[in-house]
């Protein structure tokens, strides 16, 4: 059985640390405490286990095991059931990693399901282990809790981001290679981004609505939302800006074709620019080559090679009709 952690919670305090499964179910019955089990990648047989013992909902439990679920919040009677998409950013490929979080929430008990590496979760257990008074609160407390640790971990994330878009921004000008392939990459996750925060508001205002699955107190019951109301505004701020990096990065790619465009007609321009001063001097130089070759030959009958100036003559037509062509291509800027 893939458990990460396991307990039993009296009034904010743990107070068993059951070895197994079952008797975690006998424990809490027992103590008439609070639940909180998480598993990682559990395979159908364990899935089905922890179902049965606390009357999951067969179309959440087949969510859990498929996999792949967008963000969302349902409410099956007695329970909750939340699904959320944590993200990390990893430094070495400047990439981001997408998981997948499913959360049970009941009277009595709380399951994490994780289907990645994030969330921290171990830190969200921490944090309330050393708020007694917020954990005594119940599953509800350990709900916001979790989400809050998801949110959170996207501030890294976008941190990532922001500094990938800063380096194609200086890449698009200084002419690096495959920028528009990294642009469009990069586009993808930030639309898969986009895909996993925009579902989180209306999450939020249903959770608000809907968190009260165990008996607590009024105070309880205002604190909590105003924890949620916290979130909520933190979650709808990452959406504003997760939009404005697409719309960033719709720029960006727009530009690059522009500039892949620019710079093809420049390099184009620069090939017929010196097509020309090769045409042009080869013009200049097929004057004088053609004279030297006709009356550089000894032809017998060429009556201009008896004459006293003849051969001048020719060199004076070669000369004369290089400095016309040279003149004529230099007043047309073609040298």
């Amino acid at each position: 059985m893939p458990i990460i952690d396991n307990a039993i919670y009296v009034k904010g305090k743990r107070v068993i640390h059951p070895p197994d499964l079952s008797s975690t179910f006998e424990s809490m019955k027992e103590s008439g405490g609070m639940a909180w089990l998480g598993l990682y990648r559990p395979d159908q047989a364990e899935m089905r286990e922890v179902s049965e013992e606390l009357g999951l909902h067969e179309l959440a439990v087949e969510d859990t095991l498929s996999g792949h679920q967008r963000p969302k919040l349902e409410h099956y009677g007695d329970h909750l059931f939340v699904v959320l998409r944590p993200a990390r950013y990893i430094d070495e490929s400047e990439k981001v990693e997408f998981g997948e979080l499913h959360v049970y929430v009941g009277a009595d008990f709380v399951v994490t399901v994780r289907h990645a590496e994030s969330p921290k979760l171990a830190q969200v257990r921490h944090r309330l282990e050393d708020e007694a008074g917020l954990l005594a609160i119940g599953p509800e407390a350990v709900l916001y809790a979790v989400v809050d640790q998801v949110v959170d971990e996207y501030e890294p994330v976008f941190a990532g981001l922001s500094n990938d878009i800063d380096e194609i921004e200086d890449q698009l000008f200084s002419g690096t290679p495959n920028v528009s392939r990294r642009i469009y990459e990069l586009s993808r996750e930030v639309i898969e981004f986009q895909r996993a925060l925009a579902p989180l508001e209306d999450v939020l205002t249903r959770l608000r609505r809907d968190f009260r699955l165990s008996d607590i107190s009024e105070d309880d019951a205002l604190e909590l939302d105003r924890k949620l109301i916290d979130v909520q505004d933190h979650a709808i701020r990452l959406t504003e800006r997760i939009t404005s990096f697409r719309a960033l990065l719709t720029n960006a790619l727009s530009l690059s074709s522009t500039l892949a465009s620019q710079r093809a007609t420049e390099a184009g321009l620069a090939q017929n620019e010196q097509m020309k001063k090769i045409s042009a001097w080869a013009a200049i130089l097929f004057a004088p080559s053609l004279v030297t070759g006709v009356y550089g030959m000894n032809f017998t009958h060429m009556p201009e090679l008896d004459f006293t100036f003849g051969y001048p003559a020719a060199v004076g037509l070669m000369v004369a009709l290089g400095v016309g062509l040279f003149a004529i291509f230099k007043k047309n800027n073609w040298l």
